[in-house]
């Protein structure tokens, strides 16, 4: 049985070991042009929750995998988030000024620039799995998919492109769900069902990881909505306000009617995993990141 109350302590230190890590995984200095590996390093190195790694993490540990043994599958998805805050800034997207904090890449360095990390770091998430000696290949290769998969044509690309393409038009909720799944939901279910593959689980465990995943993200979504609506660019370390012309969850519902909706999928999400038995440490981790449900996603 585990020890809930040691959970906070353990998860700060998986989220440390993720930075170190990542540090690692990184491209050292002299690697590429000096700037290139820079800024690189200041995107997927900023301060920030590691939210994708750490769902890896404990879904691999929910299933019983070896400590460490999905660590560098975790890094690649932390990688892969980072290259799409990157390329969801640039000015031709979203034109953003603040990520965690900090300048957006393009602001800090220059739109070229960014680009070429944004696409270095994709590549570099792949080339990270591949490397994986501690994983068999079977199990490389179906990583490596899922991952792809998520960036893809069902998944991030066409979740900013749907975005970019239909944003002043009107969306019924079927609409931006689909929208919201793309864009967020896609990586963070990649990010989870392979954690629990890593570690063995079965098909039907795969899935309902991946189901818990889906309400995540979508609960995910709709904070950031929120946050958007109401929130400050100086707790949100990034801007805000941007989505007021667009049709969002908060601006369909209300945002009495989006806080609704955000914990019908935290309840969704709770079943999914209690339907095979577990979620004693995705479920408190996730809980803890909605405990307030006002911070940054």
């Amino acid at each position: 049985m585990d020890d809930h109350a040691a959970f906070p302590q353990r998860f700060e230190a998986l989220r440390v070991g993720v930075d170190r890590r990542l540090a690692e995984l990184a491209p050292p200095v002299g690697s590429a042009p000096d700037r290139l590996v820079e800024a690189v390093r200041y995107a997927l190195l900023a301060p920030g929750k590691r939210f994708r790694p750490m769902v890896t993490l404990l879904a691999a540990a929910e299933f019983g995998a070896p400590e460490g043994a999905a660590l560098d599958a975790a890094c690649a998805f932390e990688m892969i988030h980072a290259a799409s805050l990157i390329l969801d800034d640039l000015p031709s997207m979203d034109d953003a000024g603040l990520r965690r904090g900090l300048p957006t890449i393009h602001r800090a360095f220059d739109e070229a620039t960014a680009i070429l990390a944004g696409v270095g770091l994709l590549n570099q998430a792949y080339a990270v799995i591949a490397a994986d000696a501690g994983l068999p290949g079977p199990l490389r290769a179906d990583l490596t998919a899922r991952a792809a998969q998520a960036v893809g044509f069902s998944g991030l690309i066409a979740g900013q492109a749907r975005d970019l393409f239909d944003r002043d038009r009107l969306r019924d909720q079927a609409t931006l769900d689909r929208l919201n799944h793309e864009k967020t939901g896609v990586l963070i279910i990649a990010a989870a069902q392979g954690g629990a593959a890593i570690a063995g689980a079965s098909e039907a465990a795969v899935e309902a990881v991946g189901l818990f995943a889906r309400h995540i993200g979508l609960a995910f979504q709709i904070r950031d909505d929120l946050i958007d609506a109401q929130g400050s660019t100086e707790a949100a370390g990034k801007d805000v306000g941007k989505d007021a012309a667009m049709t969002t969850v908060v601006s369909t519902l209300g945002p009495a009617g989006a806080r609704q909706a955000m914990e019908g999928h935290l309840a969704s999400a709770s079943n999914a995993l209690a339907g095979v038995g577990r979620g004693d440490l995705l479920g408190a981790y996730v809980g803890g990141l909605f405990a307030g449900r006002k911070a940054a996603a």
